[in-house]
């Protein structure tokens, strides 16, 4: 039967486990589960697609992906975001094995007798550090730059009734280290303050599982390739509105409508709404008829979206043939992807066109179209025969550029102003997802249960030698000294170990080989470090 023994929850533990997290940090911007998985992992189909992933709720066919296909993100034990697990579950887990894991009891506690309202917390202590010696390919501005990183995140999830839950998750972030930089963008230094705090009703109408979602919260549902969670900072993302969802056998529908959490204040309990950062759209996902191929189930998904985007100030700029010009822009993306797993090959296809306008500030110049388009692609092979599972995929993607020399021509460069998933492509952050061209091969294998490795190698070229060269949240001065379209490789590699229930310990290792016309226009070779210690339940 359910816990049912009062819990009193103070702030003892977050400085408890920090003093145990003494050897320093890493974890990724994917799922925060045993593993992280690759760019061509994110949200593919499984070979047993209906299979219910741990504390996650019964999606059907778009349980597939961990539970990524339902639109919500991963789910394999623990979520990307908290309240996308359902510890219900628990209940009816054997009391032996219940018992074996002390923070079971925090997961279901019944505040009534029949135990239809019920509480499950949740945690996290993340310490991380990075080290980087050219950081920003050397623009910077700092030369072996260190960075040590303590977040600590708590949760609490309401159950009252079928019908209704309340999510409340509270942030503090600190940083340090010598010689860093860009903390002064609130994605490091977080006071004490409101992470996600939502209001959920939901219920069977129709045929299908629906619901409405308003308030603060995590939002996933779109390409890793424009949009994350931005989980490699201190300080996730995070949106103020609303989302309605619907999920039938075969078919699904997302709603939504945000404006940006403000996290620049630094007061306690003082993030506000960033009125001037606007995402809205629909999200559907088709799921088509299995099928088996090589004696394997297959599945493949149909996602149609049109996701808009309002935004100014520094992510809106354009560059110039000097310097970057100011303004605002709306981008309308319509875009279709085409995914899953054929036998033991996994694949994905995305494309997106991106419309809208570009209005100079100041009334400094015309209001001038956007004109940009991604196609992003993977093809892997999974040897599921093999004990370690080892998988390899290539992946492929193009975001097109325009050209710093048009003053009124269209804006052709494909903007991403809600960071893309750094481990899709780049996780050092000195290349996005702008006029950009990257190929390479993506190696995945778990040579044991609790063992995860990756390597990751794509090549950079520019899509557009007119355009400038962009980096996370900075487009670069490189311009008419700037020759030939290569830019450099971006090896990369990840090791992350679950040594206990509860921890887990990543390496990332990664570096920037520029190109010859890079290094002319002033770039520099770095190296990149990140460790992180994570403990969470």
């Amino acid at each position: 039967m359910p816990l049912s023994r009062p819990f009193r929850f103070s702030a003892g533990p977050a400085a408890l486990l920090a003093g145990l997290c003494m050897a320093q940090t890493a974890w990724a911007d994917a799922t925060p589960t045993t593993q992280v998985l690759s760019s061509s992992q994110q949200g593919k189909a499984s070979s047993s697609p209906r299979k219910l992933p741990p504390h996650s709720p019964d999606w059907g066919v778009f349980n597939a992906g961990k539970g990524a296909a339902a639109g919500f993100g991963t789910v394999g034990g623990f979520g990307q975001a908290r309240w996308a697990e359902d510890w219900s579950d628990i209940v009816n887990t054997p009391p032996e094995k219940r018992k074996s894991d002390w923070f079971n009891r925090l997961k279901h506690i019944s505040l009534t007798d029949k135990g239809d309202i019920w509480l499950s917390i949740n945690g996290e202590e993340r310490l991380r550090y990075i080290f980087e010696n050219q950081p920003m390919m050397g623009a910077a501005g700092k030369t072996n730059a260190s960075r040590v990183l303590l977040r600590n995140m708590y949760g609490a999830d309401l159950h009252i009734g079928e019908h209704v839950r309340a999510y409340a998750e509270f942030l503090w972030g600190v940083a340090g280290g010598s010689n860093y930089y860009g903390y002064q963008a609130g994605t490091q230094r977080e006071r004490l303050d409101l992470q996600q705090g939502i209001l959920e009703v939901k219920g069977n109408l129709l045929g299908a599982k629906m619901g409405v979602m308003g308030g603060r919260q995590v939002f996933l549902d779109a390409p890793v390739s424009m949009q994350s969670a931005r989980d490699l900072t201190n300080v996730q993302q995070t949106w103020d509105g609303f989302r309605g969802y619907a999920v039938w056998k075969s078919f699904r529908l997302d709603i939504f409508d945000f404006m940006q959490t403000n996290k620049l204040p630094r007061n306690v309990f003082a993030d506000g709404t960033n009125y001037n950062a606007r995402m809205y759209g629909i999200y559907t996902s088709t799921a088509l008829p299995t099928f088996s191929v090589m004696n394997q189930k297959s599945q493949l998904f149909a996602d149609v979206f049109f996701i808009g985007y309002l935004f100014n100030g520094a992510p809106a700029a354009i560059p110039t043939m000097t310097g970057t010009q100011a303004g605002s822009t709306r981008r309308d993306n319509a875009g279709a992807r085409f995914w899953g797993n054929v036998g033991p090959f996994d694949i994905s296809l995305t494309g997106v066109f991106q419309g809208g306008e570009f209005r100079p500030a100041a009334n400094q110049g015309a209001t001038r179209p956007v004109r940009a388009y991604a196609v992003n692609g993977s093809f892997g092979w999974t040897a599921k025969s093999l004990k370690a599972k080892p998988s390899i995929a290539l992946q492929a993607d193009l975001f097109s550029g325009g050209s710093y020399h048009s003053k009124d021509g269209a804006v052709g460069t494909f903007a991403t102003p809600y960071f893309p998933l750094p481990y899709y492509n780049d996780v050092t952050l000195a290349l996005t997802s702008q006029n950009l061209i990257g190929v390479g091969p993506v190696v995945t294998a778990a040579p044991f249960a609790n063992l995860h490795l990756k390597l990751h190698v794509p090549v950079f070229w520019r899509e557009s030698t007119q355009d400038a060269v962009y980096g996370t949240g900075k487009i670069y001065s490189y311009r008419n000294n700037l020759s030939g379209g290569f830019l450099g490789v971006t090896p990369q590699t990840q090791v992350a170990w679950n040594f206990a229930p509860h921890w887990t310990w990543t390496h990332d290792i990664a570096g920037f080989l520029a190109s010859q016309g890079m290094h002319h226009a002033g770039a520099r070779d770095g190296a990149f470090y990140m460790q992180t210690m994570e403990f969470k339940f």
